[in-house]
């Protein structure tokens, strides 16, 4: 289907905008989006209930900007997509949305989510945009396409979830709200060079340099560890946070550390991948669900 073909007010849905927007990416980064934000009402000593306005608005500026950064992505890849498993389905491969519309959905998604980041501080609507910019400029339109650094540079934009909502209670940024930044950082490689371990091949088909494309299995394996490795103090430097969470945050990293050294001597690199890779979400989803509730009490 050409790329002009546009789809009828009735052929689409409202699911394909979910699509667009990778609903599941927006998801997961709005729970660690919600951790800075309750967080950063706890340190303020004046808790969430004095910041409902904050919260809401800087919830919906934060899923919004990202929204509208998936969406782009979409526009983007579109020549792409098409060649990948996974992404073979998207409406802009379909035909079921035309390239303009995309374009005009993304632009529109970002611009209204910084409005509404604006709207809580100036800083979360900085840090929005800077983050916008960083995954749409520099990592889709250019890193991604001639560099094994794109999961890096990705790494940074992925990381300002928990930034925007801090900053949409305090813009002054507390040495915690950095510390939540680190750990997605940190969290990011391993999680996306174990998918691109999956997905070699379709990323080889399409073009792009992933590192387990450019490098091979074994050195994706070490990057992958190392970054596990460095990840696990940065999270123990949340102690103040207490016993029960540095606990936690000492087991779910050793054994994330574990499974990725014993990938050294696992001959099924994809199996090994798919665990990580896993091992990965829960990882990610304990750790701040934890956060949250170690306050609450």
């Amino acid at each position: 289907m050409s790329e002009s073909t546009v789809a009828t007010t009735q052929q689409r849905s409202w699911k394909d905008y979910l699509v667009l927007a990778k609903q599941g990416i927006v998801t997961s980064n709005l729970l660690t989006t919600f951790a800075g934000i309750y967080l950063a009402a706890v340190y303020t000593s004046s808790g969430i209930g004095a910041h409902l306005d904050a919260m809401v608005f800087g919830l919906l500026g934060a899923a919004l900007v990202m929204a509208g950064g998936c969406t782009l992505n979409n526009y983007i890849d579109r020549d792409i997509d098409h060649i990948m498993e996974r992404t073979k389905e998207r409406p802009t491969v379909t035909g079921r949305f035309s390239a303009n519309h995309v374009l005009m959905v993304g632009l529109l998604q970002a611009a209204l989510g910084l409005v509404f980041l604006a709207l809580t501080t100036p800083t979360a609507a900085v840090i929005g945009l800077i983050g916008l910019f960083i995954y749409v400029v520099l990592y889709t339109m250019w890193t991604k396409r001639t560099t094994t650094l794109n999961t890096i540079v990705g790494s940074f934009s992925g990381a300002v979830p928990p930034l925007i909502g801090w900053a949409a209670i305090d813009g002054s940024l507390h040495s915690y709200a950095w510390l939540l930044f680190f750990i997605m950082f940190f969290w990011q490689p391993p999680h996306f060079l174990a998918l691109a371990m999956k997905r070699v091949e379709e990323y080889r088909a399409a073009g792009i340099p992933m590192l387990p494309v450019v490098a091979g299995f074994a050195m994706t394996k070490r990057q992958i560890v190392v970054y596990v490795a460095a990840l696990l103090p940065v999270s123990l430097m949340l102690y103040p946070f207490g016993t029960v969470y540095t606990i936690v945050a000492a087991v779910l990293g050793l054994g994330w550390l574990v499974l990725g050294i014993a990938g050294f001597k696992m001959k099924d690199d994809i199996k090994w991948a798919r665990l990580m890779f896993v091992y990965s979400l829960n990882y990610l989803t304990i750790l701040f669900v934890l956060m949250v509730i170690v306050h609450l009490f």
